[in-house]
């Protein structure tokens, strides 16, 4: 029997942020979409994953008619701290860029998106399998899968985008001529810890320590997320929660007296990162978007970003081919999207490097890093550098002043 036949005009695989905002933001302009993924509503939502967006993500959620949650539960963070030769050193953000940013975690990003898609009359299918795509090249791409009943189906579109992440399969149906990867792999993890203890911090927390990288963040008023560099294979089996208060406490201990509120370790994990792009982010009628197309060090807290303005861009780009009828209006996607994209790589590779204790770091590394902190938090101008980086503002440049002219005085001689 043939699959159970259904005609969209953009198909979707991947129903996390980068999709559902892909498909919330074409269903404004009047542009129907199929979304399909592999996870259930439920699994999806269920993970766990930090979450800082940037003033324009937040506004994109709002504005877009998503949800105005972002506004009345997120956190607006008004900067940053860095922590270093054992002081705190705040960034303001307001001061230096007038942004702020908001801590509001990725799983309820999803919950907003997934909500909106279902009050809209969205066609989002969860928990499918043996997903593949096929006939990119053509005008007609299409989506084979099997529903969560069981049944056969196939998506047949005008445009496909691939949103399903850095192992799902529209990556890897570009055929490997095709693409080029641009890969940076680093060499230590994040040891992550969800704890059941209140804010030691009313802000973020970047520390620099001899001991490796350290972060002190939030999630509620009793929920604490906090991380630190560890080594790629180190199993969190072997951390009981002494042994990582210990040595979160020796990352952050200084001279000032600062210190972490301790409580039970509610989870434990190994987070390894890498930096990656793939050039284009297109092939034939498919756009990749979100983790797809690009991962970054989640130093810069860039990625759920990233995935959110990727949807914003693409369906600008869709919007534009749909109306005119001319999909060459899809060109325009890849290179907008990868000028933001290298962008990002830069400050999240920049933050990274600052930050963490590299291997095989010499003493004069170190101090090398100390000594660029310091000139960061003492220069407004790098200040800003690092604002702007970390809220996704760009203040426009001055244009040089053109010289007066003068008037040519007589000589009173």
């Amino acid at each position: 029997m043939s699959p159970a036949l259904t005609r969209t005009t953009v198909g979707i695989v991947g129903a996390g942020p980068a999709g559902l905002m892909a498909s919330h933001l074409l269903a404004r302009v009047g542009i129907d979409s199929v979304v399909v993924d592999h996870r259930t509503r439920a699994e999806i939502g269920g993970t766990q994953r930090a979450g800082i967006l940037e003033a324009d993500s937040a506004r994109l959620l709002a504005d877009s008619g998503v949800s105005d949650r972002v506004r009345r539960e997120g956190r607006p963070h008004a900067g940053i701290t860095l922590r270093f030769g054992g002081e705190n050193h705040r960034v303001d953000f307001q001061a230096l860029v007038g942004e702020n940013v908001w801590l509001y975690p990725q799983t309820d990003v999803f919950t907003d998106l997934a909500d909106a898609r279902e009050r809209d009359g969205g066609d989002v299918r969860y928990g499918v399998t043996g997903t593949r795509v096929t006939d990119l090249a053509t005008d007609r791409p299409g989506i084979l899968f099997t529903d969560a009943e069981g049944v056969a189906r196939e998506v047949r579109c005008a445009v496909l985008v691939g949103a399903d992440g850095s192992r799902g399969v529209c990556r890897a149906a570009v055929p490997e001529a095709a693409r080029t990867h641009f890969l940076r792999a680093y060499p230590f993890a994040w040891f992550g810890v969800l704890v059941h203890a209140p804010p030691s911090a009313g802000e973020l927390v970047y520390t620099h320590s001899p001991r490796g990288f350290a972060l002190v963040s939030r999630r509620t008023e009793s929920v604490q997320r906090l991380y630190f560099q560890c080594d790629p294979d180190e199993d969190p089996a072997d951390w009981p929660d002494d042994r990582i208060w210990a040595e979160l406490q020796a990352r952050v201990r200084g001279a000032d007296g600062f210190a972490l509120a301790e409580g039970p370790v509610l989870d434990r994990s190994v987070l390894r990162f890498r930096s990656f792009v793939c050039e284009p982010p297109r092939y034939g009628r498919m756009l990749l978007a979100g983790d797809a197309a690009h991962t970054v060090p989640p130093t810069g807290a860039k990625g759920l970003n990233l995935a959110l303005t990727d949807a914003r861009l693409l369906a600008e780009a869709v919007e534009r081919a749909v109306t005119a009828r001319d999909f060459r209006h899809l060109d325009t996607y890849g290179p907008r999207a990868l000028r933001r994209t290298w962008r990002a790589q830069h400050f999240s590779y920049w933050m990274t490097n600052l930050l963490h204790r590299l291997p095989g770091a010499t003493a004069f590394d170190e101090r090398r890093q100390l000594g660029e902190l310091a000139s960061l938090v003492c220069s407004t101008a790098a200040s800003t550098h690092l604002a702007e980086g970390y809220t996704g503002r760009v203040v426009p440049a001055r244009r040089p002043r053109k010289p007066r002219a003068t008037r040519e005085r007589p000589d009173p001689r």
